[in-house]
């Protein structure tokens, strides 16, 4: 006969001992989780960062945009052949009311830098949204350079269309 053989077990811990062990660490997590919820709703009353945000200064609105409408322009384009032209109206952004009165005051002289910046242009450089964008810019930087010595740049901020025509 053989001697009988043994067989091996894995002490595992009992069943009752590690399920009680669970519950306790899931009831640790409940409760730490309910600290942490009341302290984040809680902690701001009493330590005045709700009052504080309350009467915390608001955002300055923004400042009332300044205008100023140009008269519309009409000027001869380049073309081969036959006559073209582009009718352009527009309002320039000033940052200002000192800026407003110099452009009022110079507007005979912005007029004359704005017929030779626009007069002889092909017409075909005019025709896209970049193109257009483009030419603001053009207008805006002509525009702002001083009047006189003496004085500083306009302060121009930006070249709106109001009318953009080519024939």
């Amino acid at each position: 006969m053989a001697p009988p053989t043994t067989v091996a077990t894995a002490s595992l811990p009992a069943p009752g001992r590690s399920s009680k062990l669970l519950i306790w660490i899931v009831v640790a997590v409940g409760l730490a989780a309910a600290a942490g919820a009341a302290a984040y709703f809680l902690l701001p009353r009493f330590t005045g960062g709700a009052a504080s945000a309350a009467e915390a200064p608001k955002p300055a609105a923004p400042e009332k945009p300044i205008f100023v409408m140009l008269d519309p322009l009409t000027v001869n384009l380049q073309a081969e052949g036959r006559s073209r032209f582009l009718q352009i109206g527009m309002a320039l952004r000033v940052r200002d009311e000192h800026a407003k009165a110099q452009i009022v005051e110079f507007m005979p002289e912005l007029r004359s830098r704005l017929l030779v910046l626009l007069s002889n242009r092909p017409p075909e450089s005019l025709v896209t949204p970049e193109d257009k964008a483009k030419l603001a810019g053009e207008i805006r930087t002509a525009l702002n350079a001083p009047l006189t010595p003496e004085t500083p740049e306009l302060g121009i901020s930006s070249v709106s269309f109001n009318i953009f025509v080519v024939q």
